[in-house]
């Protein structure tokens, strides 16, 4: 067999120095940078925990190539290059994943019993070692960028990877035991259908009865839930952030950030995103923006191709595998990549503000440790474009700025958002991530959270969103909620005691309303709608059987719900900045019958396609912000 080293360029090789140099100065003395630079990278590390490399890279002083080369000389390891000289697939047993990933480094060439590795962080090369216990004696390291060792620890561990990160959630909390191709599926749908058909021919009044006084008891708890929560919000006065800025607070050394930022056949928003997360103002070298791309995407791939990334924006493929393509094991996958103590998630339309971060940092810093998240308010950056922007902008403000600040300070499980989400990496693994096949994965997280003790807070900072405006898009859209409402609910009431006994009474109920009630009030909708033919001086069905006085009572009860919401809707939308969509708060109850065909098509998904992800339009209006 010929010599490993015959078939491959050597490595440029480390020039060994006289004297050993600290890097700032050999980084000067090479004419890469100015001694002011140094002495600005220098006062900056004061406050960051990162290498002067990682600093200076961030601040655009030098290039990753120029701090290898610094590197090399100081550290006396040679540079290689893993798109030229890839490692071979079998490699994969020499190093196991989780180390790859902890210490950045992946395994390259094994010459005789030597077993070269590629890592950009030769300082943590000892502890590598140390964890291969006698084989680490066998282990050399060289240089290589850590874009190109991401890259390579994708092939040869990705599989692996995207494996773990389907099945991250344990089963018993997990939808992913439900086998969509089930052959009973069909029949028992068939079977369902046909005994409500029978129901209706042979006793629609009492049919008809059941079915209104579950509407309106789900109705009661969907508004006494709404009330409270207004009530609550409203005993809180004016929303203030809770921390000062971190300048005053002087949080330091500032913590590594991670943002994960899922993208999927994005055509027309990535440019834009990358225009609004340059406007971040934290500190680059602490933050980590990773774009997550599945591996098959050509069109997102391509589109950032024609983009120029800084140096603190990465992008990671995620590996097909099992035709399981969501947002949730994206998210599972990318997260063995993160740097970050604190992982956060935007959206591929979002427009954070710019101080956002900051923000976050500076609440996780006074916040008690069970502290696992904070949800920030979202908001829309097009309310203009049409009538169904405007509806959904002042849906987005009631649930916003009205029930979910006053559903947190009840004290009850919050459902979260999927994005402007921000977690302590630490329990975030705790609890093991997302759970790959919920397609509302953000809510799900939100109640395991709960049921393990952990608390979620509301940070008054704000990212702005795309408002979808037209209606067949924005029926998918809430036809995957709705149906992952549904899906999250009946996951964690495989054991209604459990649940009971994790939650406490109150916040078991609130669950019940924010899930189930949710999604049951837009199916039984248009039952609830049907009070209103009495005002055209029809009978309606059910006074046959409750008789008159009880149908009156729930008519009456209907139209005070329904003032209700629209009060609580007004107020939501009384702030200046949303005072011109107070005048269509009124045409509500002709915006939400989309949100009836969205249920019927979520429960039809739910039977025959529980894991498909149907996919947000994005980029159809310009960003105002």
């Amino acid at each position: 067999m010929s010599d490993p080293f015959l078939r491959l360029p050597d490595p440029q090789a480390a020039t060994v120095l006289p004297e050993w140099k600290p890097f700032g100065r050999m980084m000067v003395d090479a004419g890469i940078i100015s001694q002011n630079a140094l002495v600005h990278a220098l006062n900056l590390q004061r406050h960051v925990e990162a290498p002067l490399g990682e600093i200076l890279i961030a601040e655009g002083l030098a290039t990753p190539l120029q701090i290898l080369q610094i590197l090399s000389r100081q550290q006396n390891i040679p540079i290689a290059d893993l798109n030229v000289d890839p490692p071979a697939p079998s490699l994969n047993r020499m190093l196991p994943a989780s180390l790859c990933l902890t210490y950045r480094c992946v395994p390259w060439l094994k010459v005789g019993n030597l077993l070269m590795v590629a890592t950009s962080h030769p300082d943590d090369f000892h502890r590598l070692r140390a964890c291969m216990g006698k084989k680490g004696r066998k282990l050399l390291p060289v240089l290589v960028d850590e874009q190109q060792i991401r890259e390579h620890t994708g092939i040869l561990y990705g599989t692996e990877l995207a494996s773990s990160a389907a099945t991250s959630v344990p089963a018993t909390q997990s939808c992913r035991s439900w086998n969509p191709d089930s052959a009973l599926r069909k029949p028992v749908a068939i079977a369902l259908c046909v005994a409500l058909i029978a129901a209706l021919l042979f006793a629609p009044a009492w049919t008809i009865t059941i079915a209104m006084l579950f509407a309106c008891i789900t109705l009661a708890m969907s508004t006494t839930l709404k009330l409270a929560a207004f009530i609550a919000r409203l005993s809180q006065g004016v929303l203030k952030t809770p921390v000062p800025a971190i300048a005053s607070q002087k949080i330091y050394p500032l913590p590594k950030v991670s943002m994960l930022v899922p993208l999927l056949k994005e055509e027309e928003i990535a440019g834009k995103l990358i225009e609004r997360l340059t406007r971040l103002t934290y500190p680059k070298s602490q933050l980590e923006v990773v774009l997550v791309l599945e591996a098959d995407d050509t069109v997102t791939r391509d589109t950032l191709s024609r983009t120029q990334l800084p140096s603190w924006i990465k992008i990671i493929h995620v590996p097909c595998a099992d035709n399981l393509k969501t947002k949730p094991r994206a998210l599972n996958y990318a997260l063995n990549f993160c740097r970050g103590s604190i992982i956060g998630v935007w959206d591929a339309e979002d427009a954070p503000q710019s101080d956002q971060i900051e923000k976050v940092v500076a609440r996780f810093q006074d916040a008690p440790e069970n502290v696992a998240c904070l949800q920030g308010v979202l908001d829309y950056y097009n309310p203009r474009t049409n009538w169904l922007s405007r509806c959904f902008t002042i849906e987005y403000a009631t649930w916003w700025r009205m029930v979910l600040p006053g559903v947190a300070h009840l004290g009850l499980v919050i459902p979260l958002g999927g994005t402007t989400l921000f977690f302590r990496r630490n329990i975030l693994e705790d609890v093991c991530g997302w759970d790959a096949h919920n397609v509302t994965e953000d809510a799900d997280l939100g109640v395991r959270l709960a049921r393990q003790g952990y608390v979620t807070e509301l940070i008054p900072t704000v990212t702005y969103e795309e408002a979808n405006c037209k209606p067949w898009p924005w029926v998918k859209q809430r036809s995957r909620w709705l149906k992952g409402f549904l899906i999250t609910w009946l996951v964690h009431m495989r054991s209604p005691a459990t649940l009971m006994r994790e939650l406490g009474f109150i916040r078991f109920m609130g669950v019940q309303t924010l899930l189930l009630a949710t999604f049951t009030q837009f199916a039984c909708a248009p039952l609830l709608w049907s009070f209103w033919i009495t005002l055209a001086g029809i009978e309606h069905p059910i006074t046959t059987t409750l008789g008159m006085p009880f149908t009156i009572f729930l008519i009456f009860f209907f139209v005070i719900s329904e003032t209700i919401n629209l009060m609580i809707s007004m107020f939501a939308v009384s702030r200046q900045e949303h005072r011109h969509l107070m005048i269509y708060v009124l045409s509500l109850p002709f915006y939400y019958p989309l949100a009836a065909l969205a249920a019927y098509k979520a429960i039809k998904e739910l039977i025959f396609q529980p894991f498909y992800w149907d996919k947000t339009e994005h980029g159809i209006v310009k960003s105002q912000t």
